[in-house]
């Protein structure tokens, strides 16, 4: 047996907010405290807080490029559905030099 689609739509699931749930809720970010604050106002970072990022093996000699160089100046007089795939592809390795 399944409830009617009027009972469905009153009972729906929302996201949980702190009116809905007892006192001492905090909902967060996710993002997490990398230190403290002092009772002087001022904020102390704990170094072991911190978030480290391994670089794998594989991409330690891996040279980006910008994919749009900051030496090019929008084109004003065309307009972006006059210029295809190919011809900005041939633009943008004329003016950084790749192959």
């Amino acid at each position: 047996m399944r409830p009617s689609p009027v009972l469905l739509s009153r009972h729906r699931r929302l996201p949980l907010t702190t009116k809905q749930v007892s006192n001492g809720f905090y909902k967060g970010t996710g993002s997490g405290a990398m230190g403290r604050h002092t009772k002087h106002g001022g904020y102390v970072i704990e170094w072991h807080k911190v978030r480290n990022y391994v670089v794998p093996e594989g991409l330690k000699d891996f040279k980006l490029t910008p994919f749009v160089t900051k030496t090019a100046e929008p084109l004003k007089s065309e307009k972006r559905s006059d210029i295809d795939g190919a011809k900005y592809l041939q633009k943008w390795k004329e003016e950084n030099g790749h192959d």
